[in-house]
């Protein structure tokens, strides 16, 4: 499924701890910054700078947190580990695409979430964790 373009927000960002430049590619086929890292068939990017926030900050690693602003090179659609299963929609902006995505630039200033809301959030994904339940597919 294609998020029509309609539908699409005017600006995507991804979340990573990686260093990049404008002008490079996050492709599909390294191992992902989350869960068991197993080879990521997918690359994620969203439309909102939260949920951005959310990914450099649980991203594995030592690298300082970075917010990309990324731009699709193929067809993009709702990314079902956030949209249906954890939330009615999509009001994430959370989408997936098997082709690369570019980056076009870097947010700077932005705020992470607290400490208390960071830890609740890396608490509950150890709970899934012991479910045997893998964030991203």
């Amino acid at each position: 499924m294609t998020v029509p373009d309609n539908e699409n927000p005017s600006r995507f960002y991804h979340g990573t701890r990686a260093d990049l430049r404008p002008g490079d590619l996050i492709e599909a086929g390294y191992n992902s910054n989350y869960g068991a890292r197993k080879r990521a068939s997918w690359v994620y990017l969203t439309g909102t700078l939260d949920a951005a926030i959310w990914g450099a900050e649980l991203a594995t690693g030592d690298g300082q947190e970075r917010i990309y602003v990324v731009e699709p090179t193929g067809p993009i659609e709702d990314d079902p580990n956030l949209t249906d299963k954890k939330f009615p929609g999509n009001p994430t902006q959370s989408y997936r695409s098997r082709e690369p995505i570019r980056v076009t630039g870097e947010v700077t200033d932005w705020q992470g979430h607290s400490s208390e809301r960071l830890k609740e959030m890396k608490d509950h994904l150890e709970r899934l964790k012991a479910q045997g339940i893998e964030a991203i597919d």
